[in-house]
């Protein structure tokens, strides 16, 4: 199944279809669409596993059937596991309690931040002028680059580096010397960039060299050609709007955690008290799904 979002209107209505296939028995139970051992399996339950898959349009009907099919495979098996006491093991009641917690935590920091104020046209044009390097003077930049393993980034490497002029030569000496390596070509803009990143770029000549480290990966690269490529406030205004609703989001989840920190009595026992605002950092981000990754500015958008 695609993960598309599908209208409450649409579901609703195959839902109803479903419930109405079941004759005036269904009706009675409150859309009830099946029975196992007794326990009712509703147009209510089928609706929100329509909603988590995201069916499209076109398959509603088929997927229905299947979902119906799949809630009743679920309630046998249930019914089965609660005969023989699945749901007491401490193992199963740990995870339990950890999903209870979970959700209604989850449910607090959204009813929360669902008050947040969308930015107006103005604050949205004012991010635009104020960010020249992201829109209207968007810069992209046409590199060459040699994947190196990081650990064979060694001295004698960086040295032959220092001195080349060019990637062909550092590949000829990495040839020579059994160094493994692979060629690439990558595309990158401004928008596209952490802003320390293009800033360096941009003020940098074609062809000069430089490394980028990855983990266990580096990459020697060249830029070949830089060019224009501006974009309009109209084309960016949804990109920046959506930027600064995570943004104000993400702030406002750790203001409200910080918030219900400071209220709480917390106690660390039997243990060294760990890094407070970290963990509290964790906990904003985890609530506020929904919120994105705001790092990469606008760019973690597309």
């Amino acid at each position: 199944m695609q993960q598309r979002v599908l209208s409450a209107g649409v579901i609703l209505l195959t839902v109803a279809g479903l419930a109405a296939c079941g004759g005036d028995k269904a009706k009675k139970t409150g859309q009830a669409l099946a029975s196992v051992n007794g326990q009712e399996i509703t147009a209510l339950q089928l609706n929100e596993e329509l909603q988590r898959a995201g069916v499209p349009a076109a398959q509603q009907e088929a997927a229905s059937k299947q979902l119906l099919e799949a809630l009743i495979d679920r309630q046998v098996v249930e019914n089965v596991a609660v005969k023989e006491k699945i749901d007491r093991d401490p193992k199963v009641m740990q995870a339990i309690e950890r999903a209870k917690a979970l959700i209604i935590s989850q449910a607090y920091m959204q009813k929360k931040l669902s008050t947040i104020a969308r930015p107006t046209k103005a604050e949205v044009e004012e991010y635009f002028n104020q960010h020249p390097e992201l829109f209207s003077n968007r810069k992209q930049f046409d590199m060459r680059q040699l994947l190196i393993a990081s650990k064979d980034m060694n001295d004698a490497l960086k040295q032959v580096i220092d001195k080349s002029k060019s990637l062909e030569e550092v590949a000829a000496w990495m040839d020579s010397n059994k160094v493994g390596f692979a060629r690439g070509q990558v595309s990158r803009t401004s928008t596209d960039l952490a802003p320390e990143l293009g800033a360096k770029l941009q003020g940098m000549p074609k062809g000069q060299l430089f490394i980028i480290n990855e983990g266990e990966r580096s990459m020697l690269m060249t830029i070949v050609d830089v060019k224009d490529v501006p974009l309009t406030l109209a084309v960016a205004g949804p990109q920046i709007e959506q930027y600064l609703v995570n943004t104000r989001t993400k702030d406002a989840a750790k203001q409200e955690m910080d918030r219900l920190r400071a209220a709480a009595k917390i106690e660390y026992l039997n243990q060294a008290a760990p890094a407070a605002a970290a963990a509290a950092s964790g906990a904003a981000s985890a609530a506020s799904a929904g919120a994105g990754a705001t790092e990469r500015g606008v760019a973690g958008l597309k």
